[in-house]
Formats: C-alpha cells, structure tokens, sequence
C-alpha cells in the first residue's frame, strides 16, 4: 500500500546507485517476497511494527559502503560519491518515502562484496478502490513547452526529465553549465530553464546570467539544497526567476512549473 510514482522513483534510484557502484560490471538484482513480521524489528533507531509486508530488494555486487559510513548514508546530504557526483539526496528520499508508507528502508553492505537496499512495504488485501474526485490535485500537465533540465546529478537529472516528459513537456538535458551553453546560445525553442545551483564549474547562477544575456525573456527555476547559501532570495532571484529546495516532492515541482508558465500569461 503505497503511491506507485514515489516507489518507481525509489527503485530507479535504487538501480541507479547499483549501477554507478559498478563501473567495470556486475549484476543488479531486483527481487520481491512477502515478509510476514512477527514481533518489532529494528532497523537502526526505527521500528517496523508487526505485519504483512512486501519486501522490495534492489542489491549490487559492487564495491560496498565502508562501516563507517554505513550508518550515515539515509543522512540528507550525505552520499559515498565523489564530489559532483552525489546529491546525498536520493537515499534520504527513499528513506523519507518508506517511513511516510509506514514501512522502513534496510541497507546491508560490505566492502568487497556489494550492497543489497530492502524496502518493507506494508502489504494491501482486498480491491483498488478510487474515490470521486481523487483526481482534483493530480499533477497539471504541460503543453508541450520546452525545458532545458541541468542537472550534473544523473539520477535526479533522469527521475526530473522522466517527470517532465510525462507530463506533457519536451526535456533537453545538459549535464552541467557548459554542456548548457550550445543550447541557450541556439535556435532551439525554450520556455524554462531547470538548473542546480551547485552546479560543478559554472554554477547555476551564473548560468542564469548567461542565458539572460542571449534569451532575455527566458524563465528559469532554481533548484537548491538547503545547505547552499542562498540568504536573501531578493538579492539572488531577477524578475522570472524562481527558487525550489531539495528535498521536493515531483508533484511539487509539477505545480510550481505550471505556476511559473500561468504566471507569465
């Protein structure tokens, strides 16, 4: 019993992680069972209550998490990548989402050997039932704008360009603020302009200032974690230019998209 949008994201960033855990090869396994819990488990400081719940596994044979840092990792921020490379964001999301589904996360690892990440959800019995009117707050869909997406992170970069697309909106991706240049200096229709403020190299700011010079009209959306130092919004945001702070919910950034593209009508 859970929201499917929140567990597909929870597994591909799963998968996404196994596959970075491996850069010369190995084998990502995705495995689901049934777990009957019969007294209170424990995992770290939290507690899993007894139940029925569906255990979702997404394990690696990479080269593990040192112990040290195993007990850090569901930390906002926190991530074993090297620098540039690791939002810290993703395992705290799925960690934020299994408690929210009254579940819990688990991770298993050792050096040398791989690490294996469970999800416990909590098991549904009976029928799908939909209640009128579920649909009022459903994330608004796009009208084929474009949106360039820069993000260097490239789980979030694929789970926000997924989103955007299926939405309804057209998604160029750039991996950074130079990779971003050819497309803002083109011909290439664009109504908004995602960026990551810490970004590597050019950072999103600056970006920004760029673009502003060949696309004066452009809009852009900030995305921020809530360790940048963006101190007084006023000073740091122009005119059509917007600010959004990790973590967020994709529906979320749905609505405050929308609000940017009413907003300029």
């Amino acid at each position: 019993m859970t929201d499917p949008n929140q567990l597909e994201n929870a597994v591909l960033n799963l998968a996404i992680n196994g596959r970075d855990a491996m850069p010369d090869g190995g084998t990502l396994t995705l495995t689901t069972r049934r777990v009957q819990v019969e007294e209170m488990r424990r995992f770290g400081q939290d507690e899993l209550p007894p139940g029925d719940y569906i255990q979702v596994r997404v394990g690696d044979t990479g080269g593990g998490i040192a112990p040290e840092a195993l007990g850090k990792v569901f930390e906002l921020f926190f991530t074993t990548k090297p620098i540039g490379k690791g939002t810290g964001l993703g395992l705290s999301m799925i960690y934020g989402f299994a408690k929210q589904s009254r579940g819990a996360v688990e991770i298993e690892s050792a050096l040398g050997e791989g690490t294996q990440v469970s999800l416990f959800l909590p098991r549904y019995r009976g029928g799908l039932h939909i209640e009128a009117g579920v649909r009022d707050r459903a994330a608004p869909e796009g009208a084929g704008e474009t949106v360039l997406l820069v993000e260097d992170d490239s789980s979030v970069r694929l789970l926000i360009g997924e989103v955007l697309r299926d939405l309804g909106y057209s998604c160029i991706e750039a991996s950074d603020g130079q990779t971003a240049l050819p497309v803002l200096t083109s011909n290439t229709r664009l109504d908004l302009m995602i960026t990551d403020v810490g970004l590597p190299g050019m950072n999103g700011r600056q970006l920004a200032d760029f673009a502003r010079q060949h696309r004066p009209d452009l809009r852009i959306l900030f995305v921020t974690g809530y360790a940048e130092q963006v101190s007084d919004g006023d000073d740091f945001l122009d005119p059509g230019m917007f600010l959004v702070t990790k973590p967020f919910n994709l529906d979320a950034l749905a609505f405050k998209i929308r609000e940017i593209f009413s907003s300029a009508r």
